[in-house]
């Protein structure tokens, strides 16, 4: 969770974050506001130390940004949600401008002006001063009755931030960015895992499923990469899959469904107030919809902590709004289910949760009020396990996965080539000869090299060198005592 200003009067909170909650009674006594104020300094110190800027997205053809609306029916949002809205941020604010009013809800001021009207008609809102150029400088705080009904729009729900978008408008975005759009050749997925060594079948076989959008299977013994891999083309999709675009929240039925995640969600630019404010009250051809985020196409791994309540929406009853779940945040991009299969819900139950969404693209959600609702299902969903797919599924789930795609041990030829690899990225000389010692001595039918050896080798060659002061290098005797430390190789005599 994450906040935003409280309070006008302190120059350090004058700038909004991306959406904000207050978790405090709603009178919010001297001594409280106080507490949250200085919650919110630390949290945005916190936020202001991590890296905010990142490398341009290398995009293949970028989906067009939402426009922003040019009326308040055309936002998606109904008159009295954004009234609750403007009445907390004029309480917890104290005083606004109309430019700041409509630079923290992100909307233009166009769309405002019949909200400020109403509230000005009701007498829950007066303007105290204002300049020559028009209403977005005039300033508003709240009345007596204002202030009233801002405790009782707090006692419902608490976000303040943003404008939440319609649940018909983020259904048509994640439609627009869907992966299927985004083209794959074979050079490019061979640049993107160029640092695996794969067999040129597989290659063949993975591209066509991530063209399709839709869902793999990758299974196969332990440790030859198929999380790898799975990661990999998550990386090129993130790095080189064009941005999209996620709203910070959606409404449905009158209730904020929060879907921005910081922590998920990769902002293009690190200020998107700074680059575009002047689409608030610009006359550019084209504004963009301030209430939706440029971010690349994210990636969200989940591994044995998956249980189903992370599936559904979470209903937060202190702040009175939903955050959405994991495969909704992944929309755009990929939803790795890591070491499937031995999650504490058993993997039926997992399967069923996902056999409608894969074949129809949305999935069902419950609010706490019994409404449901769908909500697209866009996402590349990978399936990675070390067990068979028999020993998980029935076929009428697997009909369902379009891609079914065995990792198995790497040949000896491939061995080789990671055990150099591996070598090169750590500046340690390879020896062909020691190799050929290894895979004639050590290995055999019944323990076939992975492709994970070599990486877990040089972890303890390296570990045993540095230990007795040497620098990292390959001989048969310490190759050798490496292996029967990680691998449990036959014990050597001293």
């Amino acid at each position: 969770m994450s906040y935003g200003p409280l309070d006008s009067r302190s120059d350090e909170l004058s700038s909004p974050e991306d959406f904000t909650s207050i978790p405090e009674a709603v009178d919010l006594p001297e001594d409280v506001y106080e507490r949250i104020v200085q919650q919110v300094r630390d949290l945005r110190d916190a936020i202001n130390s991590q890296p905010q800027d990142f490398p341009p997205v290398d995009t293949h053809d970028p989906v067009e940004a939402p426009r922003a609306p040019a009326s308040l029916e055309a936002a998606g949002i109904s008159l009295g949600q954004l009234s609750d809205l403007v009445l907390k941020l004029l309480y917890l604010n104290g005083t606004l401008t109309g430019f700041e009013i409509s630079r923290q809800v992100r909307l233009p001021f166009s769309v405002l002006s019949e909200t400020m009207q109403s509230l000005k008609g009701d007498r829950s809102v007066e303007v105290s001063s204002g300049e020559m150029v028009g209403p977005l400088s005039y300033r508003y705080l709240l009345t007596e009755q204002g202030r009233v009904r801002a405790r009782e729009a707090f006692e419902t729900c608490r976000y303040v931030g943003p404008a939440p978008v319609s649940l018909e408008h983020y259904t048509r975005q994640c439609r627009l960015q869907s992966i299927k759009n985004v083209p794959l050749h074979e050079g490019e997925l061979a640049a993107a895992l160029h640092d695996l060594v794969l067999d040129p079948d597989l290659l063949r076989r993975l591209g066509p499923a991530v063209c399709s959008g839709q869902s793999i299977f990758l299974y196969g013994p332990p440790g030859n990469g198929k999380t790898v891999i799975a990661k990999g083309l998550g990386r090129w999709l993130n790095e080189c899959g064009g941005a999209i675009h996620v709203p910070y929240a959606f409404s449905v039925d009158n209730q904020i469904v929060a879907v921005f995640d910081p922590s998920i969600h990769r902002p293009v630019n690190s200020s998107p107030l700074d680059e575009e404010a002047p689409s608030i009250s610009s006359s550019h051809d084209f504004e963009p919809d301030l209430r939706w985020r440029q971010v690349r196409r994210p990636v969200v791994v989940a591994g044995g902590e998956l249980n189903l309540e992370m599936l559904d929406l979470r209903f937060h009853p202190a702040s009175g709004y939903y955050t959405a779940p994991l495969h909704v945040k992944a929309n755009g991009g990929v939803f790795l289910l890591d070491d499937f299969g031995r999650q504490l819900v058993p993997a039926p139950q997992l399967l069923n949760r996902w056999i409608l969404p894969l074949e129809d693209k949305t999935d069902a959600l419950t609010l706490s009020t019994g409404k449901k609702f769908t909500v697209p299902f866009e996402q590349l969903t990978i399936f990675s396990t070390n067990l068979r797919p028999e020993e998980l599924v029935d076929a009428s789930f697997l009909r369902r996965i379009r891609h079914k795609l065995e990792i198995g041990y790497p040949s000896e030829k491939q061995y080789r080539e990671i055990f150099r690899h591996t070598c090169e990225q750590r500046n340690i000389k390879y020896d062909d000869w020691i190799v050929s010692r290894l895979l004639t001595t050590q290995y055999g039918p019944e323990t076939p090299p992975k492709a994970s050896d070599p990486r877990d080798l040089l972890d303890v060659i390296e570990a045993i060198c540095r230990f007795r002061g040497d620098r990292p290098h390959l001989s048969e005797k310490i190759v050798f005592e490496a292996f029967q430390e990680c691998l449990g190789g036959p014990r050597l005599p001293h």
